[in-house]
């Protein structure tokens, strides 16, 4: 099945170097190409893509401007953004809104349609460095390496592993056979086993810790 996919980013260079990259795999179709998020906005409507490789800092709307839009109108469309080293507050937000993963533009082939094919079907995905560099942002800390966390379940590392994949309480609740009330309180304890603050910081220290 092929992958259809929406490119925004407002460098010419590099929008026309990730095409041809993708160019080389049959089983993604690059639908369209935006330059910026309002063009991205209207080419989300035209063509119905399966997933957007999203630019953050972008003219007219950026990239926290378009997620905040699919946002506000309920508009379920999984999102890679695409991230330099120096940006980890905008990835933060990002994921927040409900990005899906994110890359750096000098990523290699194998990891672009790695985390393409990963994001396409429902999972999360990080580049490993800056996964490290993002979770220390999230801690406001340079000494995560010496941090100590109480070790997860098994069925602690289950859930977790479905909220990286999308999953809402009802969602994991019925996957695992489990109440509402059963996943909510197993997730306040993985919360405060990683000592993060929200399921988003879970994720991104989870993978850190090489846990999913």
């Amino acid at each position: 099945m092929t992958i259809k996919l929406l490119l925004v980013d407002d460098q010419n260079l590099v929008r026309q170097g990730i095409c041809s990259l993708l160019q080389l795999n049959n089983q993604i179709d690059v639908v369209a190409q935006a330059e910026d998020g309002q063009q991205a906005i209207h080419y989300i409507g035209k063509h119905i893509p399966d997933i957007m490789l999203l630019d953050i800092r972008m003219p007219i709307m950026n990239g926290i401007d378009v997620l905040e839009y699919l946002h506000s109108n309920d508009i379920q469309l999984p999102t890679l953004i695409l991230t330099t080293f120096d940006e980890h507050d905008l990835v933060i937000r990002c994921m927040e809104l409900g990005a899906r993963g994110y890359l750096r533009k000098d990523v290699s082939l194998e990891n672009l349609m790695n985390a393409i094919d990963t994001v396409a079907a429902g999972g999360h995905w990080t580049h490993p460095a800056a996964a490290t560099r993002v979770t220390q942002q999230l801690e406001n800390t340079n000494t995560l390496q010496d941090t100590q966390i109480e070790p997860l379940t098994q069925g602690e590392i289950q859930i977790l592993r479905l909220v990286a994949a999308g999953y809402s309480n009802n969602e994991i609740a019925h996957a695992i056979h489990k109440s509402v009330g059963t996943v909510r309180n197993s997730m306040s304890f993985i919360l405060a086993k990683l000592q993060v603050r929200d399921r988003t910081r879970a994720v991104l220290k989870a993978i850190e810790y090489g846990l999913i």
